[in-house]
């Protein structure tokens, strides 16, 4: 058995070998995220392929399996200081599961923790991932109290019919009233709303969008529900699910109505007013890095010469068994030279607005030349701009992004 003065000079040893010379030239750090995973919901919903597991004590998460993951949390940050010394933490997203089910108190010493370990800005953006569960919605004023600045509420639908389809555990009166705490409580606040579900028709994905948006919510995610694998719908599909031109006339409508209501589809599934963009997921897209901590989480990280990605143990149990004992990653791997103009298109090419070629350079560490093939194809096809060094997805290139953003798969 190893001794802390061990590890530690093991984790030290880690952020040298990352350190070394490499094949790319990175100027500078991007900006830094930390995401937080809670990977315990009430039920595991049928479409969900997160890594995600229900609670079996009634609905409510046990007081000691919480109070050990957050032991167990503190304990992996602290492992992975070394990787990100001296950087400010911008932005902090606690995902899920569903993190609401976590105490008030226990999300407040997990902030309180955050803080003491990590530089973190000053007006750093909070996010937490709610559902509007009854149990739930009485705690928002308390997390608000606890330090987060941002709620994410996982609508789906007011829809009971359309929530009972997808296997949703609240109707749609629940929904409205976690949409009302959530404004009274938050500056800003998401909702989350699904399309194309079993059954849905054009007017009732449209009286779905009219309900959300009475509310007035400075932030919209809208997925299109998919049947994704090793879920329980792709064993048991659903039946009545939308064809592709039905889901795509919902698309255009959800549009229309958005926009006649002042929000900007700024990304392929988010919409926001002015001034309330979600900062965390614009790191993302960015490119920027991201630390993961929790059950499963997934870490981007920068260094001179090399980008590195990072996974932690999935299974909770055996995540905070292998994080209390200093070990809470299970791989470590740097990002190709190869792939990386491809990692950075998949995500950067999400963005509306698009995004400035230099970027590229910096949080890549390779020449622009890398692009040459992929760009030209894509301003072949129609699917890009290129104006003084900015790169932007045209309106044929967003609605064929798969297909653009593959132009810079490695051959």
């Amino acid at each position: 058995m190893t001794s802390p003065a061990d590890e530690n000079l093991q984790r030290w040893a880690d952020a040298v070998y990352w350190q070394r010379p490499g094949t790319l030239q990175l100027p500078a750090s991007p900006p830094l995220s930390l995401y937080v995973h809670l990977p315990w919901c009430m039920r595991k919903c049928p479409y969900c392929d997160f890594n995600s597991h229900a609670v079996s004590n009634g609905g409510q998460l046990d007081v000691v399996v919480q109070d050990r993951y957050l032991d167990a949390l503190r304990a992996d940050l602290q492992a992975s200081l070394p990787l990100v010394w001296g950087r400010t933490v911008h932005t902090v997203f606690f995902g899920g599961g569903t993190p609401s089910l976590f105490a008030p108190d226990a999300i407040g010493r997990l902030i309180s923790d955050i803080r003491a370990l990590l530089p973190l800005e000053p007006d750093a953006e909070i996010t937490l991932e709610a559902n509007p569960g009854t149990f739930e919605t009485s705690r928002f004023k308390a997390f608000a109290e606890a330090g987060v600045t941002r709620l994410s509420v996982g609508v789906q639908s007011f829809d009971d019919v359309m929530l009972s389809a997808i296997g949703r555990v609240h109707d749609g009166a629940q929904a409205e009233a976690a949409v009302e705490e959530a404004a009274q409580n938050f500056q800003t606040f998401n909702l989350d709303l699904m399309y194309a579900l079993p059954g849905q028709s054009l007017a009732q994905c449209a009286e779905d969008v009219r309900r959300a948006l009475s509310f007035k919510p400075p932030h919209l995610s809208l997925y299109h529900l998919t049947i994704e694998p090793n879920t329980f719908f792709a064993k048991h599909q659903p039946g009545g699910l939308p064809d592709d031109d039905d889901a795509y006339a919902m698309l255009d409508m959800i549009e229309a109505e958005t926009a006649v209501a002042g929000m900007d589809r700024y990304e392929v599934s988010a919409l926001a007013r002015a001034g309330h963009r979600c900062r965390h997921n614009l790191n993302y897209w960015q490119f920027g890095d991201y630390l993961g901590i929790g059950a499963g989480a997934h870490s981007k990280l920068s260094f001179a010469h090399k980008v590195v990605r990072q996974v932690r143990w999935r299974e909770p149990t055996l995540y905070m068994d292998k994080a209390l004992t200093g070990s809470p990653v299970t791989m470590v791997e740097p990002v190709s030279r190869r792939d990386l103009p491809f990692e950075f298109m998949l995500n950067a090419l999400r963005l509306r607005d698009g995004f400035a070629m230099q970027w590229f350079v910096e949080r890549t560490g390779l020449p622009l030349s890398a692009l040459d093939a992929g760009l030209a194809l894509g301003q072949e096809k129609g699917w890009l701009e290129l104006d003084a060094g900015w790169v932007k997805p045209t309106a044929s290139g967003f609605d064929f992004l798969s297909d653009l953003q593959a132009a810079f798969l490695p051959e």
